[in-house]
């Protein structure tokens, strides 16, 4: 990591598994498990795990971060604890999908968080699936709703420690796995065991999916 700090300061680009377009700008911070990036006018936080590689930039210089205060503290800052102070926060997170979600943090468990989305409401989102995150400036709101129109809303389920937990819930219910990205995972959650889960889809056909490798999770 020490070799990584030395390019604090510097204009970087980064590839993200999960991400086709590099990441570029201004490398701000760096912690045991997250890598800041400041990227025209943001800050985004890149959890380490995903990156493929690191470089320094050729394309030029970014605007510099100096003078433009984050909207999360970077005091010993890690993943967790930066998911814990953009609570509240309205905030852009990637998946490796083909659009980022947009909404706020409400609750953090062990090995995942809970997301509210005016779109989705509750989604249920693993640590590990996160690409990057991006709180942005608080005049913005989803889709500039008004606070008349727009209210947080908790899930109507007790949350459990783990998302496998949580899963099993909801069992016999309906659910839409990766935001709806694929036919195939949509449909009745009959069963899991073992991190297994036995999905009926809309014409009747079972699919057997590994929670390792579900993104997200709502409920229509």
């Amino acid at each position: 990591m020490e070799s990584i700090r030395s390019l604090l300061g510097k204009y970087v680009e980064l590839k993200i598994s999960g991400c086709k377009i590099p990441i570029a700008g201004e490398l701000v911070d760096l912690g045991s498990d997250i890598i800041v990036i400041f990227s025209e006018t943001r800050y985004m936080y890149v959890p380490i795990h995903h990156l493929q590689h690191l470089r320094l930039s050729q394309d030029g210089e970014d605007s510099s971060s100096d003078g433009k205060e984050p909207l999360v503290d970077h005091t010993n800052i890690s993943y967790r604890k930066m998911l814990m102070n953009s609570r509240g926060i309205f905030t852009e997170i990637d998946l490796g999908g083909p659009s980022p979600l947009h909404g706020y943090v409400t609750s953090i468990m062990n090995d995942y968080f809970i997301f509210y989305s005016p779109l989705y409401h509750s989604v249920y989102i693993p640590l590990h699936h996160v690409k990057y995150i991006c709180p942005l400036p608080p005049n913005m709101t989803p889709f500039y709703l008004s606070q008349h129109h727009f209210q947080l809303q908790q899930p109507a389920v007790s949350l459990s420690r783990t998302l496998e937990q949580q899963l099993e819930k909801f069992q016999n219910e309906l659910v839409i796995f990766d935001l709806g990205e694929s036919p195939l995972k949509a449909g009745l959650l009959k069963k899991v065991d073992n991190r297994i889960m036995e999905l009926v889809e809309a014409g009747g056909n079972t699919i057997f999916l590994h929670c390792d490798h579900v993104k997200s999770v709502h409920l229509p």
